[in-house]
């Protein structure tokens, strides 16, 4: 109750001043103020209180320049979430810490935690232009800075020990990006050109962007097609003239990346149920031991170092590719279906070999077979 008074004290003087001639000027930076970080205020808060001047809500509004109910969310979030011991002095007419405190709790990083900032922000770094890269390197700034020159490793010793080597994204994949990410943001519908792999021309779509996800190095946008009227996924690389329509949408509840790819192998969601089993030699074995290639995949050794890769997928289309590309180190057990596109495959591939490195294939093969 004494605080309420206070402020509401206060409140009626400054509403008995004289009206400014910058005021017009002062509601226009109040809103553009809006945007500030709220790690940013609260530490100026932090900083304000911290420094023994006892202020009010009304004075830290005026000096941090937001209102006064965006200072009362800080406070309590900052006493309430972060544990500090904030509470109003009633005879100061102000803010002040109960107990001491050293530093603002969120900086409290460990060196090991600011290493996996630093690992995190080296594997965006492929994306040079993106909203991301700024941000990340100015993050880490911030917060090593924090460690007050505990850090044993510096920047420079960790650029040299760190990389990630993936394929470059070119500067219309850029602008792309920029434009998709924003409107994915804002939830604004966007307007693009788009021209499906096995098209021969670009179409008109307008979508309701509701993710961007980075799968297997490259970037796709998830979201509602209003020409399809169901959602859809896009990859990047193949839209052209990306453009926000400046309407706006609300984003199902519902929808979770998690939930949208959950049964897929890698981007393409379908309504199939397949139950996939495929056989790897010892070669090939090896190599499938060192990584998790699906949620749901189940593995069974078998004699000789060789195992059964087994895992339930909505689409056949992507795992395809993939299975070509292990060569003779697997094969197809189930299902079916499978088996037969797989065989498909391979007869278009063998057809458009010329005879003559046919029949140098054909013993090779035998050949390698008599040695097993």
């Amino acid at each position: 109750m004494g605080i309420r008074i206070y402020e509401s004290q206060m409140a009626a003087i400054h509403s008995r001043r004289k009206p400014s001639k910058k005021a017009g000027a002062t509601c226009t930076r109040e809103r553009m103020l809006h945007t500030r970080p709220p790690l940013d205020r609260m530490q100026q808060i932090f900083s304000l209180i911290k420094s023994g001047e006892s202020p009010n809500r009304h004075q830290l509004a005026a000096e941090i320049e937001v209102t006064v109910k965006t200072i009362q969310r800080d406070i309590d979030f900052m006493r309430d979430r972060l544990r500090l011991p904030i509470s109003f002095d009633q005879s100061l007419g102000g803010y002040t810490f109960t107990e001491p405190v050293s530093s603002f709790p969120l900086m409290e990083l460990t060196e090991a935690e600011l290493v996996s900032v630093f690992v995190a922000q080296k594997a965006l770094a492929q994306y040079k232009g993106t909203p991301f890269e700024a941000p990340l390197r100015s993050a880490y700034d911030k917060l090593s800075s924090s460690l007050n020159n505990r850090m044993s490793v510096s920047w420079s010793d960790l650029d040299a020990m760190v990389s990630f080597r993936t394929f470059e994204v070119t500067q219309g994949g850029l602008e792309t990006f920029q434009v998709v990410a924003e409107a994915v943001r804002r939830s604004i519908e966007v307007a693009f050109e788009y021209r499906k792999l096995d098209a021969r021309r670009f179409e008109i779509r307008r979508v309701r962007p509701y993710h961007l996800a980075c799968i297997h190095d490259q970037w796709y946008l998830i979201g509602h097609c209003l020409k399809r009227r169901a959602i859809r996924t896009f990859l990047l690389a193949r839209m052209r003239k990306p453009s926000p329509t400046g309407v706006g949408f609300v984003r199902p509840v519902d929808f979770t990346i998690e939930g949208f790819l959950k049964n897929s192998f890698g981007v393409f969601n379908a309504d199939g149920d397949y139950p996939v089993r495929l056989q790897f030699d010892r070669f090939g074995s090896q190599l499938v031991r060192e990584r998790i290639w699906h949620p749901s995949q189940t593995i069974q050794e078998k004699k000789g170092g060789g195992l059964e890769l087994g895992m339930r997928i909505s689409s056949l289309t992507e795992i395809e590719s993939w299975i070509l590309s292990w060569g003779e180190h697997v094969r197809v057990i189930a299902p079916q279906e499978l088996r037969t596109r797989i065989g498909r495959r391979l007869r278009v591939a063998l057809a458009a070999i010329p005879p003559t490195t046919q029949e140098h294939c054909k013993l090779s093969l035998r050949k390698k077979a008599k040695d097993k």
